[in-house]
């Protein structure tokens, strides 16, 4: 049975940085696709942006891309309070540990508003 919307989910939802969940199948697809082509598709659930750190932890001084959605025009970026110098495009921002900084959330700060990490950065010694 051809199920043009999608069948069968494989592996689990991934949430973008825009708040929307993200999954695949294994069936379904256009019309003229063959068995097995599958297809990917999104949920929106309202869950809000986010912004994610790559990696999410390290020393100070480590360098950081912090990925998101519109993120160019950002004016501050801070780890668990303590501000942080960077330089942002539209998708990331790269960014060092600052001195001071501690275990906890990254927030940035932009033009569309703040958006805070899905998980704490582990700060290191």
């Amino acid at each position: 049975m051809r199920c043009p919307d999608g069948g069968s989910p494989t592996g689990g939802l991934a949430q973008g940085t825009d708040g929307g969940l993200y999954g695949t199948t294994n069936q379904g697809g256009s019309s003229d696709c063959p068995p097995g082509c599958g297809t990917v598709f999104s949920l929106s659930v309202g869950l809000g942006p986010f912004v994610q750190t790559n990696p999410m932890s390290g020393k100070v001084g480590a360098t950081v891309v912090i990925l998101g959605n519109n993120l160019k025009g950002a004016t501050s970026v801070t780890f668990n309070g303590t501000p942080a110098t960077f330089k942002a495009s539209k998708m990331d921002i790269t960014t060092k540990v600052p001195t001071g900084a501690t275990t906890g959330t990254v927030v940035v700060t932009t033009p569309n508003g703040t958006l805070t990490s899905n998980a704490p950065f582990q700060v290191s010694q």
